[in-house]
């Protein structure tokens, strides 16, 4: 379904229902099918929405705008327009960037946040060399297909999830590709100490993109009630490599929120 928002049409995959809403943003590369295996459980329970970022899936790709803030104005217009007032929103890595922001901002009805594998909120230290070869890292399913053995994943994807990701990666629109090596992984969204809301990271102990010791160091210290999971034996795509055991760690986390029962102190 495609809904106006924040100037552009923006395509959601919603399912569930109730008042209690969880809002999904995906990868760079990735779609709103990225988190299917996770909602298609949590949706029993909630009314679970996944957002295409502009420039993938089916939204639509204005020709600029492809800044984190502009990610962010996106999902918060979705929000408004769906009219939510008690909702988690959760981001995956370019997506958990795009999540900090939002939440940053301290919207009404945001309860709480789940960051996965997120990208930091500061901006990376990434050598030029580096920066100029993910470019094309979406240019071919055999350019797809080696960043998803290589880099991507810790675990193997199954055949249709494996052709998902290179059917999504390459479908991107050419702004969409590059705007995130060459900009806004390189943004520094500013302080997301401001985050008011509880806040649950989770890490891949394979995850060659977002390490485990990365989050701890550069994510956890900065958000106020935030605390750390990491799922064994998975890489950076945990929403297509483990979607049941991710959606039962996020289930455990939105079930204390909603019912109010998040720790006040976190031990870390």
């Amino acid at each position: 379904m495609k809904i106006a928002a924040n100037g552009i049409r923006i395509n959601i995959r919603e399912r569930g229902a109730g008042e209690r809403a969880l809002v999904f943003l995906h990868y760079w590369g990735g779609s709103s099918r990225t988190w299917n295996g996770v909602t298609s459980e949590l949706s029993k329970g909630y009314r679970t929405i996944a957002t295409d970022h502009r420039g993938w899936g089916e939204s639509e790709a204005p020709r600029d705008g492809y800044r984190i803030s502009d990610l962010a104005d996106d999902a918060h217009g979705v929000i408004e327009v769906l009219n939510l007032k008690s909702y988690v929103v959760i981001g995956h890595s370019m997506g958990g960037k795009t999540a900090q922001m939002l939440a940053a901002r301290r919207p009404d009805g945001l309860k709480g946040l789940v960051l996965v594998a997120p990208s930091p909120p500061s901006p990376l230290a990434i050598p030029d060399e580096q920066i100029e070869a993910m470019t094309h890292a979406y240019d071919s399913r055999e350019a797809v297909s080696f960043v998803v053995d290589n880099v991507l994943t810790g675990s193997p994807l199954t055949d249709a999830s494996r052709e998902q990701v290179i059917e999504d990666s390459i479908r991107g629109a050419p702004q969409s590709k590059i705007a995130w090596p060459r900009v806004a992984l390189r943004e520094d969204i500013g302080d997301v100490s401001t985050i008011n809301v509880p806040t649950l990271i989770i890490a891949g102990e394979l995850d060659k993109v977002d390490p485990p010791e990365v989050l701890k160091r550069e994510v956890l210290p900065r958000i106020p009630r935030a605390r750390t999971i990491t799922i064994p034996g998975v890489g950076h795509l945990s929403p297509l490599e483990a979607p049941s055991t991710l959606s039962n760690a996020i289930r455990a986390f939105v079930q204390e929120v909603f019912s109010g029962e998040v720790r006040q102190t976190v031990a870390r």
